[in-house]
């Protein structure tokens, strides 16, 4: 009996492979089937203040010797979706240009909090953008003291590769009203409230403030958001900050930390590093950025 069941069942094996052969495509109710079996996937985020392009700025520090530098960085590094700060329009087109594998999308206000996306590996579903005040939806609105309107661009992104969804938000908080920090931490987890909780949700911005700060507190408080660097497996450069300002490769320490990469739902850091990357003296910006390899989970 056993040996029958043993020729029928390497009989059967045989016909699949002659039908592979036949049908080599797989079929479209099977990849939709295994697109959706994927638990969980992988996004290398980057938050990276790209400092604003400022004709007092000095040689090595002008924009154009800055550009290859950030290429370089970007081309070193690889991530897959980068939240950047003080980016000017023309600075986009810059960009752009020297990083084509890239697309952006973000707001239109002086200076972008623009989203930096590899756009054969994700689509944008959605996505819009509002400003840190009192009236959000007003173009360059600021009522909380700042002298610079400040906003955050958000996305809802669908990895292709898996069919998994999840939201990136980038922003930049003001660096002189402390009432304008504490106001847009408490703006941003009202808006972000109101995104699908089933989806994981990324957070990367310039927030002038370090770690023990209020607007910190506001954010990672309650089981909000996480803030990646705290909760990764691995640190990469924990003895510096994330500002150099052009001249200080310790990122001025550990408590000048003031760019963060927060979590909220499923998602964990693998990895997270503080990228000092500099050479011959020139910074490819007056921030360091910082990447994190993050892994989103979700029910199958």
């Amino acid at each position: 009996m056993k040996k029958v069941l043993k020729s029928q069942f390497l009989m059967a094996a045989g016909i699949l492979i002659i039908l592979s052969g036949l049908f080599p495509g797989t079929s479209p109710v099977f990849a939709a089937e295994n697109k959706n079996q994927w638990a969980s996937i992988d996004v290398k985020a980057m938050t990276f203040n790209l400092r604003f392009k400022n004709n007092n700025d000095s040689s090595p520090h002008t924009w154009n010797e800055r550009v290859p530098a950030i290429r370089r960085l970007i081309n070193m590094k690889k991530p897959d979706i980068i939240g950047a700060q003080e980016v000017s329009h023309t600075q986009l087109q810059d960009l752009k240009d020297n990083l084509p594998n890239y697309s952006w999308v973000g707001g239109n206000r002086r200076e972008y909090s623009a989203i930096f996306y590899k756009e054969k590996e994700y689509s944008v579903l959605e996505y819009d953008h509002f400003w840190l005040s009192d009236t959000p939806e007003v173009i360059g609105s600021k009522t909380w003291g700042n002298k610079i309107p400040r906003m955050v661009a958000w996305a809802k992104f669908l990895d292709k590769k898996s069919n998994k969804q999840f939201y990136f938000v980038n922003t930049h908080f003001d660096h002189q009203s402390a009432k304008a920090r504490k106001k847009s931490a408490e703006l941003i987890l009202k808006f972000t409230n109101k995104f699908d909780p089933e989806l994981p949700v990324i957070l990367t911005g310039d927030f002038n403030a370090e770690p023990d700060s209020l607007p910190h507190q506001i954010l990672t408080s309650g089981g909000e958001f996480d803030d990646l660097w705290e909760t990764a497996e691995i640190r990469i450069n924990e003895d510096l900050g994330t500002f150099n300002g052009f001249h200080d490769p310790t990122g001025e320490g550990p408590n000048k930390r003031i760019d963060w990469i927060l979590g909220k739902g499923n998602l964990t850091s693998n990895e997270i590093e503080i990228v000092n990357y500099h050479k011959n003296g020139q910074f490819p910006s007056d921030h360091f950025p910082v990447l994190a390899d993050i892994s989103l989970t979700y029910n199958k």
